[in-house]
């Protein structure tokens, strides 16, 4: 490891310069472990000690009076002990951009000690480099990622370790060592031992140019073995008959046809590809086996890789597996597999053994096809098969394309993409249902003002509104589950919150269910929607109260809520690619009950998901919990395991100090007389909504004006005096609300405008460009809207 001195310190500084070589030593020994071994308490433990040592050296030296020493010389044994422990290539600069110290890697993968970023890369990566850096120095960690490096792709993480130090950590050499390992097995003994036996190979770089090639590669390609075919375009070796044949260009249409096998060794589209050229063996399916020494460096070579690949034999049996492969498929090594279709579920046993003879009767091409593993049927992977001729006794090549961290992103993608579209389709179905909701509750509210109590149709009036405003409920379920609610966000505290609701869940987790409460402290005010946050707490609440009753009716079980602050510093020791760094207060509510089923826990939050019995649940609770999080800029993670229970944390962001300590606005009282005078007119594309405000308002005494659009709005205008009060819906055909309340308010710049939807009016402020508007959210009652009107006219 290479160690590059430190600049002298001047007379004055002397003194201390133990402890500050010290301090520097044992800063980076401390970022050293923290980077190569993830362990907190050691990395604590390396500085502390490094810190008292130089204390005693300190101590002693002006005890007993020992003279001033020359300018130390920083021991970097311990550094250097780390580094060379890891199989990463670091480095250490200094706030002046020196190189300070660098391991063997590091110097092996850049040909020497280059100070980072000025690395031999290309331009782009070396921006990006910089950028890293800068990035590390700002705010203690950077990242580049897919630098290429001699063909392979190989990222960089920068971390500022105190103030005055860079450690710098480039991941991905393993992959870069095994590409170079490949070229030098290609170029070597090996490449001609695989000749021998009729396979040509040779190593491409993700141009198309090659790396590496065995003699007889270049023989038939070039015509000498010893030919320079580094950096050739290896396309313009091949020609492709009419029937799809590859040949050799050099030996024309008349010679032997070549089967062409890719093998992407290492798992990146920018990575070196390893081919494989086989001779075809013409006039027969069946072709005698290779000899055994070159199997034997056939199946060491597919053991090599890093993707999961078998052998197949002509009866459908497994010849080999590389170690990938069993990982990947969760093999039993003391009682492996016979045959592939054991591997998988039963649905997809046949459709795999029909791909397998297909391929060794002859097949031609490759085929992808998807199973689902019998120990992991809810995670499909992606399969390809390829006939292997001239491979001994295999004849099928089995290669798993979705068995890393690929599949499990595009998993995680796709169900994001269906909980984003099923949230739209909810959204939409709603808004529609909240129109017809209004005319219902309002009509109803219309009907009840000409009955009393005691009336024969009073109950039954009384019994649609109640039936109605439950639909209205379930409505405001989908919409935050959409994250189209309407919510009402203050600055809060969670215990609080808590605090308020405690009483509701002792009476609702019944005599056998114990509730703990714990608070954290130091806790951040968060901005959120204390009733829907409460509603968060009392669903999550109910769904353990029944997992703990179903484990034990009888004894129940205990729900604990804790609260805890959860500072940027946790979150990047969390390494959670959803969760952004930056401060949190958080919510953990778990119980002692069942547990949820691994295969169920992916699909919780989804609506109308549910594993209750059919009129026990409606699927939309959880789905609810995570509208109302999403929406107010939080994040909720479930975790459980089967038989001891589950907890949900929910982290909401910290409200910023400087808002928090605002003064909260005075709440006006609402008036309970909602009689007034003067006109208002109301646009409405519903009918049956616009007859309902019509009557509403004209019953508290209003001239009322009707559009059924905004075009006709402002036609009405044009013959018709200023109206007291514009009432519009927001989403309209032809001309929306705010548009036609823009061109109102060019003509009469004070009219107040009271808008009213059926979605959320976070989500509609952003095209509502006007000041001083009031929102009133369907579905509403007539009381509702006669007191909106009021006080919109009141606030003018």
């Amino acid at each position: 490891m290479a160690t590059l001195p430190l600049s002298s310190p001047g007379k004055r500084t002397r003194s201390v310069m133990p402890l500050l070589a010290a301090g520097l030593t044992g800063f980076v020994a401390t970022g050293m472990v923290l980077i190569t071994l993830g362990d907190r308490a050691l990395a604590v433990g390396f500085l502390a000690a490094t810190l008292l040592m130089a204390g005693g050296l300190i101590a002693a030296r002006r005890m007993f009076g020992a003279p001033e020493a020359q300018a130390p010389v920083i021991d970097w044994s311990v550094a250097h002990a780390l580094a060379a422990a890891s199989e990463d290539a670091l480095a250490v600069t200094d706030r002046a951009g020196r190189l300070v110290c660098a391991n063997e890697r590091y110097a092996a993968l850049f040909d020497g000690y280059p100070t980072p970023p000025g690395l031999p890369v290309g331009e782009a990566a070396a921006q990006a480099l910089n950028l890293a850096g800068r990035a590390a120095w700002r705010d203690g960690e950077g990242r580049s990622d897919a630098i290429d490096v001699s063909g392979a792709p190989v990222t960089a993480q920068v971390a500022r370790v105190g103030e005055d130090m860079l450690v710098w950590r480039f991941v991905g050499v393993q992959a870069l060592d095994l590409a170079r390992t490949v070229q030098t097995l290609i170029g070597s003994q090996t490449g001609d031992r695989l000749g021998s036996a009729g396979i040509m190979a040779a190593l491409i770089t993700p141009e198309g140019r090659v790396r590496s090639a065995n003699r007889v590669l270049r023989a038939r390609a070039m015509g000498r073995e010893d030919a320079a075919i580094e950096g050739r375009d290896f396309t313009r070796f091949l020609i492709t008959d009419s029937a799809g044949q590859v040949r050799f260009e050099r030996e024309g249409m008349g010679g032997t046809p070549l089967r062409v096998l890719q093998i992407p060794f290492l798992d990146a589209e920018d990575a070196p590809m390893l081919v494989a050229l086989l001779d075809e063996e013409t006039g027969a399916v069946n072709v005698p086996a290779i000899g055994g020494s070159a199997s034997a460096h056939v199946r060491s070579l597919i053991s090599l890789l890093p993707l999961g690949m078998a052998l197949v034999d002509r009866d459908g049996r497994f010849v080999h597996m590389n170690d990938a492969f069993v990982r990947a498929t969760r093999v039993n090594a003391a009682a492996p597999p016979l045959y592939p279709g054991d591997l998988v579920v039963r649905e997809d046993k046949s459709a795999l053994a029909d791909a397998v003879r297909k391929f060794a009767g002859g097949a031609a091409h490759s085929m992808d096809m998807a199973v689902r593993l019998a120990d992991s049927p809810e995670e499909p992977v992606a399969i390809s098969l390829a006939g292997a001729r001239g491979l001994g006794d295999a004849a099928v090549l089995i290669s798993l394309k979705d068995s890393g961290e690929e599949g499990k992103l595009k998993r995680q993608v796709a169900q994001a993409t269906k909980m984003q579209a099923v949230g739209q389709l909810a959204g939409g179905v709603a808004h529609d249902f909240n129109n017809i909701l209004t005319a219902i509750i309002g009509h109803c509210d219309l009907m009840l003002m000409r009955h009393s109590p005691g009336d024969s149709d009073y109950d039954d009036i009384q019994q649609i509104r109640a039936n109605s405003n439950r639909a209205a409920s379930l409505t405001r379920q989908l919409l935050a589950f959409s994250r189209q609610q309407t919510l009402r966000p203050q600055v809060l505290q969670l215990p609080d919150v808590i605090s308020e609701v405690s009483n509701l869940l002792k009476r609702l987790l019944g005599e056998t269910v114990k509730l703990e409460v714990k608070h954290g402290r130091n806790l951040g005010p968060v901005r959120a929607d204390p009733g829907q946050l409460e509603q968060v707490v009392v669903n999550l609440a109910v769904n353990a109260r029944d997992a703990m009753v179903a484990a034990d009716p009888i004894g129940g079980g205990t729900l604990t809520i804790e609260t805890a602050a959860v500072t940027a510093a946790d979150v990047r020791q969390m390494d959670e690619d959803v969760l952004p760094v930056g401060d949190y207060t958080a919510l953990r509510i778990s119980d002692t009950g069942t547990g949820i089923p691994p295969d169920v826990l992916p699909k919780i939050f989804e609506p109308f998901f549910t594993t209750k019995e059919v009129g026990k649940g409606t699927g939309l609770g959880l789905s609810t919990v995570y509208g109302i999080i999403k929406q107010s800029g939080g994040f909720i993670f479930a975790e459980s395991e089967m038989g001891k229970g589950t907890a949900f944390t929910i982290y909401l962001p910290v409200h910023a100090a400087a808002e928090a300590t605002k003064a909260a606005a005075p709440v006006k009282e609402k008036s309970t007389d909602t009689w007034g005078t003067g006109t208002i007119l109301v646009v409405e594309d519903e009918d049956m909504v616009r007859a309902v405000a019509e009557r509403a308002l004209s019953r508290q005494g209003y001239t009322v004006l009707t559009a059924e659009n905004g075009e006709a709005a402002l036609e009405l205008l044009e013959g018709c005096d200023r109206p007291d009060l514009l009432v519009s819906d927001v989403v309209m055909p032809m001309m929306d609300g705010p548009t036609m309340a823009r061109q109102v308010r060019e003509r009469y710049p004070d009219i107040p405008i009271l808008f009213m939807s059926g979605y959320a009016e976070e989500q509609l402020r952003k095209s509502i460009d006007l000041d001083n508007v009031a929102f009133l959210p369907k579905p509403f009652s007539v009381q509702q809207l006669a007191e909106a009107a009021r006080e919109t006219l009141a606030a003018k």
